[in-house]
């Protein structure tokens, strides 16, 4: 059995990184697996497992890699093609058509669409949505990472229910619990310092950290408690503008990108995510996983559902400041007991293992070509 997986790239996201883990399943199936790139760069090209042929259509960008993944499929004829990421979907799909073979095509969304729609995406990508409700159909299957996007993939795009799989992203494993008991040498966790509170992610408008400054301010009226925010970013300048303009330089870090934010993670009062929308936040599974007590917009998509509707953290209005600045006051005075963080980490384990997402990913491409 020969799986093709294509991505127009390996730098790097929890695309490529799903790929990657469903490459080395399948091999260990007994499949031969290709991964087929439109360019064969990035960072987790040294982890392509071993066993697994790398194909370079070398391609500058994803559309022009139509013809040579076109000539792939004519030449390899592989039982099924699985791709992820938008752009690389739509080629998936078309070359699948024009090269006119049996493959049967499998695509995974990771962006809530709508919702990103509306954030100044450019032409190519608006160009883009508006072909999805066309080509999707197309697709043997589709998958979305979360049951929201899995609704809006049927109601807004067209896609047959019946081709759309729910499957999450794999987050935890062995490695994230080996990762977060490294030393972690930071004058905020020492101990008699106030609670930290945690924000993790790139410092873009959609995860509406300003939302979050806000609201801290309103905290820090209340109570002696800092906050400390992990990630880069286009709004780096505005950030730090807000920060002194609300009087908050001395209880407000913005430290930058960090490699390893799980020390950090799991030493917080808690993981405070203020996102205008996601696909499937992983830095509130992460925190599950961590036993770290979680605040979250209720925004599309993602946080309603890994918090089952607020039972493993407190979930809050999209744009509502006061209503984050309460939530994360309840944490400072009512944290979870050791009980709830212990039956928060089995959740997390249970529904967002590695081990369990690729099994899922396998049942569903066995049952495509079956």
């Amino acid at each position: 059995m020969r799986i093709a997986l294509f991505l127009p790239s390996l730098e790097g996201g929890g695309a490529e990184r799903v790929s990657l883990l469903l490459a080395q399943g399948l091999k260990e199936r007994g499949a031969q697996v290709d991964l087929v790139l439109a360019r064969a760069q990035g960072p987790y090209l040294a982890g392509v497992p071993s066993g697994v042929r790398v194909v370079d259509l070398k391609a500058p960008r994803v559309l022009f890699s139509l013809p040579p993944l076109i000539a792939y499929l004519r030449r390899e004829k592989p039982q099924a093609l699985f791709s992820a990421l938008t752009h690389a979907n739509l080629i998936a799909l078309w070359a699948k058509g024009l090269a006119r073979v049996p493959t049967r095509v499998f695509v995974a969304e990771h962006v809530p669409l709508r919702a990103s729609q509306s954030g100044g995406m450019p032409l190519r990508g608006r160009v883009a949505h508006a072909l999805l409700g066309w080509v999707y159909p197309k697709a043997h299957g589709v998958v979305a990472v979360s049951q929201g996007l899995a609704e809006e993939l049927v109601e807004a795009f067209r896609v047959p229910r019946d081709k759309v799989r729910v499957i999450y992203n794999p987050v935890v494993s062995p490695e994230l619990f080996q990762k977060a008991e490294e030393d972690l040498r930071h004058p905020w966790f020492e101990p008699g310092q106030p609670p930290v509170f945690l924000g993790v992610g790139r410092l873009s408008r959609e995860k509406n950290f300003p939302l979050l400054l806000r609201a801290f301010a309103r905290v820090r009226r209340r109570a002696s408690s800092r906050l400390l925010i992990l990630g880069e970013g286009r709004e780096r300048g505005f950030l730090e503008a807000l920060v002194r303009e609300l009087g908050l330089s001395e209880d407000v870090a913005l430290p930058g990108f960090v490699s390893n934010p799980y020390p950090f993670m799991r030493k917080a009062t808690a993981l405070v995510l203020s996102s205008q929308y996601e696909a499937l936040p992983t830095v509130l599974i992460e925190a599950m996983a961590l036993g770290t007590p979680v605040v979250a917009t209720d925004c599309p998509f993602g946080p309603r559902e890994i918090l089952e509707e607020g039972r493993w953290g407190r979930l809050v209005g999209a744009d509502d400041e006061l209503g984050l600045a309460n939530a994360m006051q309840e944490v400072l005075e009512n944290p979870p007991t050791l009980e709830e963080r212990e039956a928060m980490k089995r959740v997390a384990w249970e529904r967002f293992s590695v081990d369990r997402v690729v099994q899922n990913y396998l049942m569903v491409l066995e049952g495509l070509i079956k």
